[in-house]
């Protein structure tokens, strides 16, 4: 049972539906390859990572602390002090 169908163009190209892009994890300027496995042509995502994937890699899903403006502005500050600092 397949779980896309996609249409080729007379330019050869294809869109791939969205179900099968979140499956994969792919948007925009990704690169998929295409293999041949066992008679079958085997459709997955290139071996490059994307930002998400590193993201993701690094971060999992947590989510950052929130912080207040006055804090953004302070850590900002500090570091706009501690750059041109002189030394």
């Amino acid at each position: 049972m397949s779980i896309a169908r996609s249409k080729i163009t007379s330019q050869g190209q294809i869109s791939v539906p969205a179900n099968v892009r979140r499956k994969l994890g792919v948007g925009p300027g990704s690169v998929l390859e295409w293999d041949e496995e066992g008679g079958a042509i085997v459709l997955r995502r290139a071996g490059g990572y994307t930002f998400e994937d590193i993201h993701r890699r690094l971060f999992g899903k947590r989510k950052p602390k929130p912080i207040t403006v006055e804090q953004m502005k302070e850590a900002i500050a500090d570091y706009i002090r501690e750059k041109h600092a002189r030394r």
